[in-house]
């Protein structure tokens, strides 16, 4: 369990948590584990199956605390709260917030992409000592930080949109060369999705799936509503916050992607392809990558915002409730994700 701006993640799928008296209780295998007083609790997010009982749930609802309930693959069950006064007025401020400032916060998301984007191609020339005086990968640097420059000129989002497209061209036109197995019979020509038409794009269209939807189970679980973006235009069933919180973290989901092709975790074995033409994972495969991505989700990670380490896994949380604070604002500037 974890306390985190205020707010209690409950990552261990085994716990179970009760009441006793002013006190929240951790249970495990029927010992007690640790406890923690109402006081300065704001929510409760669970990733237990076991969940709570419901004594705990009538004295959160007295008090104003709601427990979520997320299913240990990320995705949103239920929420336990009472009024939900709270949130409405939340959310008809996230409307005015968006509308006011969706042109810088915007600019900071995609810059913070770009950024991220340098840091991954980075990540290889230093693991891979024949790639550092490659011009490609020098030259999809040099277009992403120039990126980054020119989105300070930038006065619409369409402007906008239009520099990351030609980021999105050029880191994307080198990421083969970050396949760096060299016996690997994965490999990337272009992005190409709806559907995608070869296993690397299968695989990237698969984890930025399963980062979007966590994405939008975090949002829920503050009360914002995933669906009311700042970039990515609204659009019924789409849940375009979520679209847009995920564009900094995505640079998460390429490692990984990254990581399953280059360890040979994922082969071409673990995908079909459709008459259409469309490549997608088998069910093997889908377990596979589903598999990897629970362990992942436990690995530690230092945040830049907080300075602590938090499990990975839980960075939609804390990057949604720090949208959150500034939305409600308790703080100056949402701090976008960067990687260190």
């Amino acid at each position: 369990m974890r306390k985190l701006l205020n707010t209690i993640y409950v990552t261990n799928e085994n716990a179970y948590l009760a009441l006793d008296g002013e006190n929240l209780v951790c249970r495990l295998d029927n010992n007690e584990k640790f406890r923690i007083p109402f006081d300065n609790i704001e929510n409760i997010v669970c990733f237990s199956y076991l969940g709570c009982s419901p004594a705990l749930m009538g004295k959160c609802v007295e008090k104003n605390i709601p427990i979520n309930f997320i299913s240990p693959y990320g995705k949103f069950l239920a929420k336990v709260c009472g009024e939900t006064k709270g949130n409405v007025f939340l959310r008809v401020s996230q409307i005015d917030v968006f509308r006011e400032n969706a042109l810088i916060l915007s600019k900071n998301t995609m810059a913070a992409k770009f950024c991220n984007s340098v840091q991954t191609i980075k990540r290889t020339l230093h693991d891979v000592s024949e790639l550092r005086n490659n011009s490609e990968l020098q030259a999809a640097v040099a277009v992403l930080s120039k990126g980054v420059e020119n989105l300070t000129a930038a006065n619409s989002i369409e402007q906008i949109l239009g520099i990351e497209g030609n980021c999105a061209q050029a880191y994307f036109s080198v990421f083969d060369k970050l396949i760096t197995r060299q016996n690997s019979d994965i490999h990337f020509s272009y992005r190409n999705k709806r559907p995608p038409l070869d296993e690397a794009n299968a695989l990237l269209s698969f984890v930025y799936t399963l980062y979007t939807a966590e994405f939008a189970a975090a949002l829920e679980t503050v009360g914002l509503d995933s669906y009311i973006g700042f970039c990515h235009a609204l659009r019924s069933g789409r849940h375009s916050l979520a679209c847009d919180l995920v564009e900094e973290a995505r640079c998460l989901a390429d490692r990984f992607v990254l990581t399953l092709i280059n360890l040979q975790i994922v082969r071409k074995k673990d995908f079909d392809t459709q008459i259409s033409g469309a490549v997608w994972l088998n069910d093997n495969g889908r377990k596979k990558v589903l598999s990897k991505w629970q362990e992942k989700k436990r690995t530690e990670y230092l945040h830049p915002y907080l300075k602590q380490k938090i499990p990975f896994g839980l960075i939609p949380y804390v990057q949604s409730n720090l949208l959150a604070k500034y939305v409600r604002g308790e703080i100056e500037e949402y701090p976008c994700f960067l990687l260190k």
